[in-house]
């Protein structure tokens, strides 16, 4: 995404004020400021986008460029499908609803929101962890096929910090000694946090799949990596990038020696990994890979990119 070319306001207008200059970070712009005629209440939105994206690590609109995200807000369509708000109360559900109304006349007000049921002090608001889509995303990518795996891992080096904001957090909550890796320790501390609990076994066999380099610890990119949202899959920009990546020649196809040269900077390069993966993917068996046979393996699987399509 191009950088954003907006400021963020830090000052609600005055009650009453009516405002017609577009302003406001892309992703928590109110559909009123779109539109040039709005209040006090586009504050409440951009909050609920906040409280939306520290809920479930990911924005509720987003797209390819910002005029696809301002698509995205002004047809109003928020996901509360998708892992992991089937896990989160419907008490904070309904603040989040209440904040992203369309109609800022029918938004809470601030007040309101802080007297909200799920905000109180004496609330409602659980305390049980809200992450477990985290982990069922690490499990699910220790069980990917080495080329899935790279191919992600440059789509996270190209996400930008709106996009994970919520991981970032969460990355830092489990370095506890901030050396900006998480240590096999750190990672058996800090996984039980999001709600499952594992044996030792299980999270050896997550730290050595998120650990590329193979040097005992997960760094920041290595963990963005194992536990983005799937729905960044879906971005064409970032799909070619990767496919980029491992086509070299810019001939149109990953060869056998294309895939080769790129998995052995991870140890992965071995001839056996090399034909299973060429058997799982290239699907008109040409013994290369096109990318529309590289778009079909990176969605294959993915139950959080169906959810996604539903709710669109």
């Amino acid at each position: 995404m191009s950088a954003v070319k907006y400021k963020l306001c830090t000052t609600s207008p005055a009650t009453g004020d009516v405002f017609k200059d577009l302003v406001g970070s892309a992703y928590y712009v109110a559909p009123e400021v779109l539109r040039r005629h709005y209040g006090p209440e586009a504050d409440i939105w951009s909050a609920g986008v906040i409280l939306y994206v520290l809920l479930s690590g990911v924005p509720p609109f987003y797209g390819e460029t910002e005029q696809s995200i301002f698509d995205s807000i002004l047809r109003g369509n928020i996901d509360f499908s998708s892992d992991p708000w089937p896990s989160i109360s419907s008490s904070a559900k309904d603040l989040v609803r209440k904040m992203l109304r369309d109609d800022p006349k029918e938004r809470l007000s601030a007040s309101e929101v802080l007297n909200h049921q799920w905000m109180r002090e004496d609330g409602d608001a659980s305390d049980k962890p809200l992450d477990i889509a985290v982990l069922t995303r690490m499990k699910q990518f220790s069980a990917m096929n080495k080329l899935k795996k790279v191919a992600l891992k440059v789509i996270a080096e190209n996400l930008s910090e709106e996009e994970i904001i919520g991981l970032k957090e969460m990355f830092k909550s489990m370095d506890t000694d901030n050396s900006g890796t998480i240590s096999f320790e750190e990672l058996k501390m800090g996984l039980p946090k999001l709600g499952t609990k594992l044996s030792e076994s299980e999270v050896r066999q997550l730290m050595e799949a998120a650990d590329f380099d193979g040097n005992g610890a997960i760094d920041y990119i290595e963990f963005i990596t194992a536990t983005m949202h799937m729905n960044r899959t879906e971005r064409e920009e970032h799909l070619y990038t990767a496919f980029q990546y491992f086509d070299e020649d810019n001939s149109g196809f990953i060869t056998m020696e294309e895939l080769e040269q790129a998995l052995r900077k991870y140890n992965m390069g071995d001839e056996k990994t090399i034909k299973e993966i060429i058997a799982e993917v290239d699907t008109d068996r040409d013994g290369r890979i096109n990318y529309d046979e590289f778009v079909a393996m990176m969605r294959k699987g993915n139950p959080e990119l169906v959810a996604s399509r539903r709710c669109k």
